[in-house]
């Protein structure tokens, strides 16, 4: 790390990485952690503090596991190798109960290091050796008791003092991050605080200089304590504001209302539904309706169950635009959502109202004639709903008249790629954005803070219900035949299946990850870094595969006869339109597919689905995929099948989507497990969180909080000319999510 000087007063909070602690160092975190600038490293808190005289508990490392600990050297020795030339120094460390081996090659120097009786930070990932944990080659550094102050008072304080322990990777140690930390902190300048004075007093906080100086180094426990509870309301206080004034603003703009007329064709869609609207649709529609007639743009989010009517509420929205001459455009997360839409569209429509609209599709894997017409047909005015995927943001996509902005699955986009697509009208379009996640309110508050939010809540008529049931192979093998039985059973009621997995082929290890974007950490790499294999155990099967379930399903003697397809991400659009055509016009049985069927596929017909490896998904994606099935009058059965060992927090979480079909609460079960995502960049959902001290889970009571706070704020200071501080953050926050978005840095 540098060891350049610093004077006070010297850094910004938005000064750039590299000018403050050179390019090596500041590429080095940028890599590690996608830190930027002074202000991304100091929010890099400590995941723990230790104290000089602690002993990490050796006998609770995990194998596998890349640590920090703080351990004492018991004996260290040097030996010639006798397989090859040079030498091993091997030392002995050790908490007073267990031992650690730590492993040297060809540094025999380290002898006059590691001398019996001292004791420091040593980092490096847990390894086996013959039965005994070991750290090979780790980076260690030692306590230099000679720097401890002389004079008995100074000497306990600095004894007592909590050391921070950072996150940090193989090629950053604790130490070094630490380091970096101090140089940044002793050169820093802070002009004015993001923390209203009047509101730090009234919350006892503390400044935000102080509470960055008590968080990296603390002189008591207490410090620390209360420097990130500072720092979680300072956080909440800038995404608040940055929501809230977002909001604001929306609404100062000036909008053409847009109204149904008598004998329009909103009217003639209705007379012509052949059933009845549930309360909560015709409640939702209501406000939306309200929303659309008023003079400033709608800014509205539809949460609601898997099957619950989102998309007819928003196609009525989009008639009522399009009865003034508008245009509506629904963004999709995937091509083959953005397709089911449209061909589910132009069904409700009917051929007269589907003619006059023209309904057409924009997607990156159209063929260039089709592409051509389509952006001609958008561009004229002709087409008054379009629907596509991210090719909608393209500079090559215009309208006529936009007039609403429609985002389906609004947890796969984010505040600026919502803001994209609203830039591409004249004039402010109405946005409304749909979910079948349901929300927390918390997240609700938090992450769609700029939002007015709907509920739809009331299933339609006629629904079957799902059941779910988890086939723990681990414990039961005996029952895989039973599953692909069960499968053969429905085929011979004249029903439909899908067979779900979380790999393409057998080569993978993470799935598609364009297909299972927000796979929970468990999912993602080996097994056993998701926890879901002990030490110990036998080594878990391959990951279900949609390629080796094809060959399986095929051969399997039960399915005989029966029309067993593939879906998956890796496909052309043209295949993938060309499989759901089949599948929902009953000319395919068996749909082997990844997580790409996880939103939007409506087949009534389909009555079971089979998830393997459900351990591998989060909460909310098994919800999700479980919402496929049960959607005509048929029953639906789920079959959660894990290979999990019984404890671990995967088969805990697949017990928890067997529990209920409640998805608020599960949604709740799930936050807890895949965090909040990133709020107003790109990514709303996965452990790499733009928040650096909020838990969306833990602290609802103090977003509530600070969102009172921001709302008086704004109510007398619109543009925060007289907080420079908190207009400042905010700023950097909205800026910070633009490069995001961009992919500049």
């Amino acid at each position: 790390m540098t060891d350049a000087l610093v004077t006070p007063g010297q850094f910004t909070l938005d000064r750039r990485l590299g000018a403050a602690l050179g390019t090596r160092t500041a590429q080095a975190l940028e890599r590690a952690f996608g830190h930027r600038t002074v202000g991304d490293l100091l929010g890099h808190a400590p995941r723990r503090y230790a104290m000089r005289g602690e002993l990490t508990a050796l006998a609770s490392l995990q194998l596998e596991e890349s640590v920090t600990i703080i351990a004492e050297v018991l004996e260290v020795r040097v030996r010639e190798m006798r397989a090859r030339r040079g030498s091993m120094l091997e030392a002995k460390i050790t908490d007073g109960t267990g031992i650690l081996n730590v492993i040297f090659f060809n540094q025999k120097w380290r002898e006059a290091d590691l001398r019996p009786g001292r004791r420091g930070m040593f980092a490096g990932k847990v390894a086996d050796y013959r039965g005994a944990r070991q750290l090979a080659h780790p980076e260690y550094q030692l306590f230099d008791e000679s720097d401890a102050p002389a004079l008995d008072a100074e000497a306990k304080r600095w004894a007592e003092a909590p050391i921070a322990i950072y996150p940090a990777t193989a090629s950053l140690a604790s130490w070094q991050i630490a380091n970096a930390i101090a140089l940044v902190l002793d050169g820093l300048a802070i002009a004015d605080d993001p923390v209203p004075p009047s509101v730090r007093s009234a919350h006892g906080l503390l400044t935000h200089p102080a509470a960055l100086e008590k968080l990296h180094r603390p002189v008591v426990e207490a410090d620390w304590q209360h420097a990130r509870r500072t720092l979680k309301f300072t956080e909440a206080l800038e995404l608040q504001t940055a929501l809230l004034q977002r909001r604001a603003q929306a609404r100062s703009r000036a909008v053409a209302p847009r109204v149904a007329t008598p004998g329009g064709a909103l009217e003639h869609f209705d007379q012509h539904l052949g059933f009845t609207l549930t309360g909560d649709q015709r409640r939702v529609g209501a406000d939306i309706a309200a929303d659309l007639a008023a003079a400033h743009p709608m800014n509205r989010l539809v949460q609601g169950e898997v099957g619950s009517g989102k998309t007819l509420v928003a196609l009525r929205a989009m008639l009522t635009v399009a009865e003034s001459g508008g245009q509506s455009a629904l963004l999709a997360p995937t091509e083959v959502l953005a397709a089911q839409h449209l061909r589910s569209i132009v069904r409700m429509l009917g051929p007269d109202l589907a003619a006059t609209l023209m309904p057409t599709l924009i997607t990156g894997q159209l063929g260039a004639a089709e592409r051509k017409r389509a952006l001609l047909h958008a561009a004229a005015g002709q087409a008054r709903i379009i629907v596509g995927t991210h090719a909608l943001l393209s500079d090559r996509v215009g309208f006529a008249d936009l007039g609403l902005v429609v985002v389906d699955e609004q947890h796969r986009f984010g505040v600026e790629q919502r803001e994209a697509l609203r830039l591409k009208a004249e004039h402010p379009p109405h946005l409304l954005v749909l979910t079948a996640t349901p929300i927390p309110r918390t997240v609700a508050m938090t992450v769609f803070g700029d939002l007015d939010v709907s509920t739809i809540a009331e299933l339609p008529v006629g629904r079957a219900g799902i059941t779910s049931q988890v086939v723990p192979l681990t414990v039961r093998p005996g029952w895989r035949p039973r599953i692909w039985q069960r499968l053969a059973e429905e085929l011979a009621l004249g029903r439909q299946g899908f067979v779900v997995c979380p790999a393409i082929d057998q080569r993978e290890t993470e799935g598609d990850l364009e297909d299972e974007p927000d796979a929970p950490p468990a999912s993602r790499g080996a097994r056993s870094a998701a926890g879901d294999t002990a030490a110990g155990a036998p080594a878990a099967p391959p990951l279900a595969s949609v390629t080796a379930m094809l060959h399986e399903l095929q051969a399997n003697p039960d399915l005989a006869g029966r029309r067993i397809a593939a879906l998956h991400g890796r496909m052309s659009s043209d295949e993938k339109d060309q499989v759901m055509r089949g599948f929902a016009a009953g000319e395919i049985d068996v749909l082997v597919a990844t997580t790409v069927i996880e939103v939007g596929v409506d087949v009534p017909n389909a009555s079971i689905m089979i998830v393997l490896d459900a351990d591998r998904f989060g909460v909310s994606q098994l919800h999700q995929l479980r919402g496929r099935i049960g959607r005509g009058g048929v029953p639906g059965l789920c079959l959660l099948v894990t290979n999990a060992i019984p404890g671990t927090v995967g088969l805990e979480r697949v017990e928890a989507v067997a529990a209920t079909t409640d998805g608020f609460e599960l949604a709740n079960a799930d936050l807890e497990l895949r965090h909040e995502g990133d709020v107003l960049g790109e990514r709303q959902s996965g452990r790499r969180s733009s928040l650096r001290f909020l838990r969306v889970a833990r602290d609802g009571d103090l977003i509530a909080d600070a969102r009172g706070v921001a709302a008086e704020l704004l109510d007398a200071d619109l543009v925060l000319e007289g907080h420079p501080g908190l207009a400042d953050a905010v700023r950097r926050r909205l800026d910070d999510a633009a490069r995001a978005f961009l992919g500049k840095s």
